[in-house]
C-alpha cells in the first residue's frame, strides 16, 4: 500500500494545475532576475541622482550671478555719492560767492574769495584720492601725456618737453584717469 500511496502522490505532483504551474513559472522568474536588468536601474538611479545635483548646482549659480549683478547696479549707483557729498559745501561756497560778486566792486577781494573756493575744492578730491599729474617742464610721456600740438622750442634742451599744459591730468589712486593735454617742444 506504501507503494501505492506513492505512485498516488507522484501523480498529484505532476498533475499541477496550469494556475499552480504559471505562478510557479512567476515566481522562478521573478527570483532569477537579469543581473544586467539590476544594473541597468542603478545606473538610472545615478544619472537622477547626477541630473538632481546638476539642477541644483546651476540654480545655485544663476541666484549667484543674479545676487552679483544687483550688489554691482547698487555699488554703480552709490559709488559716487561719497565724492558727491564731499563737494556740497564747496557748491554752497560758489552760491555764495556769486551772490557776494554781483555787487562787488572790488575785484581782489572776490578774486581772493574764489582762491579759496578753488582750495577748499582741491583739498575735497585729494581726500578721495585725487593727484595732479605735474607736466610742465618734463619729458614728453606718451602714458602720461596727450600731445595737442608742437611748437619750435625756445631752448635746445626744451625739445622733446612739455612746453606748456592746456589741460591738467590727474591720477585717482595710482590709475590715471585723465590724460594731460600739453604742447611739445620740436626742433626748430
Amino acid at each position: 500500500m506504501e507503494n501505492q500511496d506513492k505512485v498516488n502522490e507522484q501523480e498529484q505532483n505532476e498533475m499541477l494545475s496550469e494556475e499552480q504551474t504559471k505562478e510557479l513559472l512567476n515566481d522562478i522568474e521573478a527570483q532569477t532576475i537579469d543581473p544586467r536588468d539590476a544594473e541597468i536601474e542603478e545606473l538610472k538611479k545615478q544619472i537622477e541622482e547626477q541630473k538632481d545635483k546638476y539642477l541644483r548646482l546651476f540654480a545655485d549659480f544663476d541666484n549667484f550671478k543674479k545676487r552679483n549683478a544687483k550688489e554691482r547696479l547698487e555699488l554703480i549707483q552709490t559709488a559716487g555719492k561719497d565724492v558727491i557729498t564731499a563737494l556740497l559745501p564747496t557748491l554752497d561756497d560758489f552760491e555764495r560767492a556769486l551772490k557776494a560778486t554781483e555787487n562787488a566792486t572790488d575785484i581782489a577781494a572776490a578774486r581772493e574769495g574764489m582762491l579759496l573756493i578753488h582750495n577748499k575744492l582741491l583739498n575735497s578730491l585729494q581726500q578721495k584720492g585725487l593727484k595732479a599729474i605735474e607736466s610742465k617742464n618734463t619729458d614728453f610721456n606718451v602714458e602720461l601725456h596727450e600731445a595737442i600740438t608742437e611748437i619750435p622750442s625756445p631752448t635746445p634742451d626744451m625739445q622733446g618737453k612739455v612746453i606748456d599744459e592746456i589741460e591738467k591730468g590727474y591720477y585717482l589712486g595710482d590709475k590715471i584717469i585723465r590724460f594731460a593735454k600739453v604742447v611739445v617742444g620740436a626742433k626748430a
